[in-house]
């Protein structure tokens, strides 16, 4: 093995600082004044050849690939300093500090406070499986979020956890690993120092994370990563918020894709339905108007394969057309009810599949280890051939079967399915890597990246106006910018509930937000009747929102399966479109920040050393505290509101003080929710039941003006490409507290708003305004509710809710709203 102990000389050139120790060369690169890469080498090649990095202040050689996605940046500058010890290098933000013997770096803030160490004598290895190891200090307090797709709870601190991305169906919640996911990135939080850094290991290979489960008495508390293959490539990010962390990270790797608004909406789906042995187009457009008559909101399917089947064998790009009579019509049909329909696409060919020697021809498939043969493993359904994305050539081959197989019947939404390469045994297997050559074991967790980047391509080429709306299970790092995913195919058990949500906000904290689980559980029995419920009542907050299943009992799981408990479903989807609005602006705010449209509550409240465990409770946006029953048969649910905080009860209105565990009472009907003070959240205030189709023309702007908030609501056409062209409409919305509230609104952009009424829902638990004044105008005050209802503006002062209603018409330009609680002698004493 070689263990990096002492250091040899250093030099200082464009690729940054240069450090030779006894066993390694090290590169230290200040990228930004918040970001260093720390790069080790134990055979000094330094290939630059990277699929994930959209920022890079060198030349790489995907830079062609990454054209049009990949910016180049000039790193900044730092300071020498040298001592018969050390070596240091001083930024303008953080200096590295490089002890010479025994070799070790830390990094420390402006402070002087140490943000990460190496471990003294462990630092840096290769072991003698050629397995490269970083092994960093861990300090009292440190607690460790995120590593892309995991289970169990939020903190990852003393767990163990592997990246070798696997087909998991029937996963445990609590404790399988790995995952779907392959994305080597995590956030630390102190609890004692409240300052979060990120830790960005760019690589390929499969790697595995220890964070302190391991313990031995001569070494202090340590986490270590070791990877199967590569340089150790680090990219620490300095916070200190966990927000700007992410930020930085999706500077690295990208931000969240713009969907199309309608990704927001219910998307159905059952295999059953594309199982049948006849006429699934009919069943599956009879589901579709089902949902309409059951008033259940619906805006897509999600079409799994068995529209491939042929003798019992799935056959990517082949139709069986005694279950789909005629593609073309069908996608017709269900474009017609404002129904956007994802084909499931697999990257495996069976040996048995008809267009196999076309495509064996036209050298497609991974090579086996000796690069003779293609290589062969297990498959859906028997063996199978596996397209080799890093080849151009594969990517043109297979964009074009695409295209004449699935897209041209009109298709602009598309699920790539079964993309781990998770059965390929040898790891030895060859893979093209754009020329240079390179094993699965190296490049099969950016098959799906890449996979979904031939398919954003070929919508682009076939619909070049229509937003992409792509799904995808598997996953490495940067797959945010290309698609919409999903935690794979769980179980069905409130397990499963339960620990998805910490599954769904660590990838929140990874920059992958467009993101959810199977709701009602995918594997497994039919979810009894409360379970269900409870799912649904949860689902509708997670970015994406899908009811799949494949029950082992012969069962559906729909949203009508229980006749006394479908009210409730039926109310939570109908409130999930009603939070459109709110929800579409967190989607933009993602893509233009990265920032998650829910996130756990240590993100939101960092400060509070109490919610740094939590990961059941979480925040919609910045404003809406959730708190859902996961529970079963719980009656009584203990919420914590973080200190230092204002609450109120989402429904009551009831002022709540942070810094407490409250105790509320919960039936089948609870979603417990609780607005914060500060909070502007728009929703609409007519009921959507199809986002292709229905338009928000009542907008209701709950507000809680205890302290000033702020918010940007954002509109489109929510389908087309437009919006890159400045076809959009934000509207940055200011509110300032005090006896005297105001409230301005600024637009931006030439987009013609949907909106033709607002309802200012402002709480006030005191007392009612003095008087309301629009762009300094008086508005009717209503004493009484049935009157105001009827008026076309005007406000009325809720007794019940202490909250004041302001109706108005919307300006369609910049305007400002003044609310006084002022104080006014009635009497004239």
């Amino acid at each position: 093995m070689k263990l990096c102990s002492k250091v040899l000389n250093y030099s200082q050139s464009e690729v940054g600082y240069t450090i030779v120790t006894d066993q390694a060369f090290i590169r230290i690169l200040f990228m930004t004044d918040s970001i260093i890469r720390i790069r080790t080498s134990f055979d000094g090649e330094f290939a630059e050849e990277s699929y994930s990095l959209v920022m890079t202040a060198w030349e790489d050689r995907m830079d062609t690939f990454m054209e049009g996605a990949r910016t180049r940046i000039k790193p900044v500058d730092a300071v020498i300093k040298e001592t018969n010890e050390k070596i240091i290098l001083v930024g303008n933000q953080l200096s590295v500090e490089i002890d010479k013997n025994p070799f070790r770096i830390c990094i420390k803030n402006q402070d002087g406070l140490y943000l990460h160490a190496d471990l003294e004598d462990l630092g840096y290895q290769e072991d003698s499986n050629s397995r490269r190891i970083h092994t960093s200090e861990i300090f009292e307090g440190d607690c460790f979020y995120g590593f892309g797709e995991k289970t169990g709870t939020l903190n990852k601190y003393k767990k163990s956890m592997t990246m070798s991305p696997k087909d998991a169906m029937g996963y445990d919640p609590i404790e399988t690993d790995s995952l779907y996911k392959h994305i080597p990135f995590y956030i630390k939080c102190n609890k004692n120092t409240k300052i979060a850094s990120g830790y960005f290991y760019h690589t390929t290979y499969e790697c595995d994370f220890d964070m302190g489960r391991e313990h031995s008495n001569y070494w202090k508390k340590h986490s270590r990563f070791r990877t199967d293959g590569g340089d150790i490539d680090l990219f620490f990010i300095a916070g200190p918020s966990v927000s700007e962390v992410i930020t930085r990270y999706t500077d690295l790797t990208g931000k969240s894709c713009m969907l199309p608004r309608y990704a927001l909406g219910y998307l159905g789906s059952s295999m059953y339905y594309s199982e049948l042995e006849n006429d699934c187009d009919d069943a599956i457009l009879e589901f579709i108007d089902t949902a309409r008559e059951e008033q259940i909101p619906i805006d897509g399917f999600q079409l799994s394969s068995g529209y491939t089947v042929s003798d019992n064998k799935r056959y990517v790009f082949t139709w069986n057309n005694k279950r789909f009579k005629d593609p073309k019509t069908f996608f017709t049909e269900m474009e017609k009810r404002g129904i956007c329909t994802s084909p499931n696409i697999k990257p495996g060919l069976l040996l048995t599949h008809p267009y196999l020697d076309e495509l064996k021809k036209e050298q497609v498939f991974i090579k086996d280890s000796c690069k003779t043969n293609d290589c062969i493993g297990t498959w859906w359904g028997g063996k199978g051939l596996f397209a080799d994305f890093t080849s151009s050539h594969t990517r043109n081959i297979w964009k074009t079967y695409l295209k004449k197989n699935v897209l041209d019947y009109g298709v602009t939404s598309i699920w790539n399915d079964n993309c781990e390469y998770d059965s390929i045994v040898d790891k030895d297997a060859h893979c093209d890597f754009e020329g240079k050559g390179g094993t699965v074991g190296q490049l099969k967790s950016v098959m799906s990246n890449i996979m979904c980047h031939i398919t954003k391509d070929a919508i682009h080429e076939t619909s070049s106006q229509v937003r992409p709306f792509i799904v995808c299970r598997s996953g490495h790092a940067g797959i945010q910018r290309y698609a919409q995913s999903w935690a794979g195919d769980n179980y069905t058990s409130w397990d499963s509930l339960k620990y998805n949500i910490a599954t769904i906000l660590g990838m929140a904290l990874c920059g992958v937000t467009n993101y959810g689980c199977d709701i009602g559980g995918f594997y497994g029995p039919s979810p009894e009747p409360e379970l269900l419920v409870r799912w649904v009542q949860n689902g509708i907050f997670q970015p994406r929102f899908s009811i799949h299943s494949t029950n082992t009992d012969n069962t559906v799981t729909e949203p009508w399966m229980y006749s006394d408990c479908k009210d409730y479903i039926k109310d939570a989807i109908q409130f999930r479109y009603r939070m459109i609005p709110y929800y579409y602006s967190l989607m933009e705010r993602a893509y233009k920040t990265g920032l998650p449209i829910i996130q756990p509550m240590l993100a939101a409240f960092q400060y509070d050393e109490n919610c740094y465990e939590n990961g059941v409770d979480f925040m919609v946006g910045d404003s809406l505290l959730v708190a859902n029953v996961v529970e079963k048969n719980q009656t009584v649910r203990d919420i914590y509101l973080p200190k230092d905080e204002i609450f109120y009860d989402y429904y009551t209105r009831e002022r709540l003080e942070g810094g407490r565990t409250i105790q509320i009472p919960v039936t089948l009907a609870s979603i417990p929710m609780y607005i914060r003070a500060g909070a502007i959240i728009p929703l609409a205030d007519n009921q959507l039941y199809n986002l292709h189709q229905d338009k928000v023309t009542n907008l209701h702007i709950i507000m809680a003006p205890d302290k000033d908030g702020e918010f940007v609501l954002y509109e489109d056409d929510g389908t087309s490409m437009d919006y890159e062209n400045g076809v959009y409409l934000k509207e940055h919305m200011l509110m300032k507290a005090g006896e005297c509230v105001t409230f301005e609104v600024k637009r931006e952009g030439n987009y013609r708003s949907s909106v033709e009424t607002i309802l200012v829902d402002m709480i006030r638990k005191d007392k009612s305004p003095y008087w309301v004044k629009l762009n300094n105008e008086f508005m009717e005050h209503f004493h009484h509710r049935a009157k105001f209802e009827a008026a076309k503006t005007g406000w009325y002062y809720s007794q019940t809710l202490k909250s004041v209603f302001i109706k108005y018409k919307n300006p369609k330009e910049d305007y400002s709203l003044t609310v006084s609680f002022e104080e006014f002698d009635i009497l004239g004493m």
